[in-house]
């Protein structure tokens, strides 16, 4: 297993004091580890982007500590309680490691793509030459090479997402924080998005930190889950384990966000199935027909392909014979990476 590359402690962020105080976050504790792409996921107003300005200090903790690559960031002093920051300097310094991206691309509109991915280089003194050949080597990995001389008035929404994300390359950072990267674009545009941060992630191994309100977004391409309400951090884990049992409510409003807590549509002859992680090309419904002879109703459905493994829910009703609903009960129990339970007292 990686060595954690973030590690939260006991993080609260409050923005004012008195009655008016907003308590943004309370009592975060979380670590990501190197290479991940790890998923922040939540509803408006849980926290989500606050948790991440806090990892590289935009937002300055009330309390807790903040570690990036073995660096402590922020920390509260034990002996006398009072919260402090490491100096601007380092700062400056710790976040070449740990770049960002954001939903309003934030590009320099008078720069051209060339000029907007060489600013950071400028910034840290690296010469010209050497600052234009490496931004051009990262234009043509976000797919932009052709663009290097136009102006950001001129790009699509998912062209300027591109730039963007290769600016935030430039200083070769370990981390790659993402604001809401994808909310301001097309599915299709998104879906490609999404495609060449995992790109990034497998041929840089960069760590992608992902900040998002779409379940869709973290079942595309994250390997692991946090799941924020209202300030607190309620769940926490890999994908599948969060997809195949959300323990907490706000865990599944997300994850079964139609309406699927099956366990309230309660009924004779009904049972609910889980799918849990197995393959999502085995037609379950359409084998219990021809293996069983045996036909049910599908009443209700929340089901998803992540990767290639089903997750999610299943409300079917059994037929009235009690023969052909024993064979279809023992033939779903039987299944792999399934789970079966029957549901009293259902009503529609």
């Amino acid at each position: 297993m990686s060595e954690p590359i973030i590690q939260i402690r006991h993080l609260t962020k409050t923005f004012g004091s008195g009655e008016g105080a907003v308590h943004a976050l309370d009592d975060i504790n979380l670590e990501i580890r190197q290479g991940e792409i790890f998923g922040i996921i939540g509803l408006s107003g849980a926290g989500k982007s606050t948790l991440v300005r806090c990892m590289n200090l935009l937002e300055r903790p009330t309390s807790g500590t903040v570690i990036v690559d073995g660096q402590s960031l922020a920390w509260t002093d034990e002996a006398d309680g009072r919260q402090h920051f490491i100096g601007e300097r380092e700062l400056r310094l710790a976040r070449r490691k740990i770049t960002m991206i954001f939903q309003s691309f934030n590009l320099l509109m008078q720069r051209t793509c060339l000029k907007n991915v060489c600013f950071p280089m400028e910034l840290d003194g690296v010469p010209a030459a050497k600052a234009k050949q490496r931004a051009l080597e990262l234009l043509e990995l976000v797919g932009l090479g052709d663009k290097a001389g136009a102006y950001p008035a001129q790009l699509s929404g998912g062209q300027k997402q591109r730039i963007a994300i290769a600016r935030a390359l430039a200083s070769d950072p370990k981390v790659l924080l993402c604001d809401e990267a994808t909310s301001a674009l097309d599915p299709t545009t998104t879906r490609s998005i999404l495609r060449l941060i995992q790109d990034i992630n497998k041929r840089l191994g960069i760590t992608v930190i992902i900040i998002t309100h779409e379940m869709a977004v973290v079942e595309e391409i994250c390997t692991h889950v946090a799941i924020l309400d209202h300030g607190h951090m309620v769940e926490t884990g890999t994908v599948e384990d969060i997809f195949s049992n959300p323990k907490t409510e706000a865990g599944r409003r997300l994850v079964y966000p139609e309406g699927a807590h099956i366990d309230q549509f309660p009924a004779s002859g009904v049972v609910r199935v889980a799918f849990n992680g197995g393959s999502s090309y085995e037609p379950l419904i359409a084998s219990l027909a021809i293996d069983c002879g045996v036909k049910v109703n599908i009443l209700g459905a929340d089901t998803r392909n992540v990767g290639g493994k089903a997750f999610g829910t299943m409300l079917l009703g059994l037929p009235a014979d009690k023969g052909e609903a024993a064979r279809a009960m023992s033939y779903l129990m039987a299944q792999k990476d399934v789970t079966v339970e029957e549901v009293p007292d259902y009503h529609a």
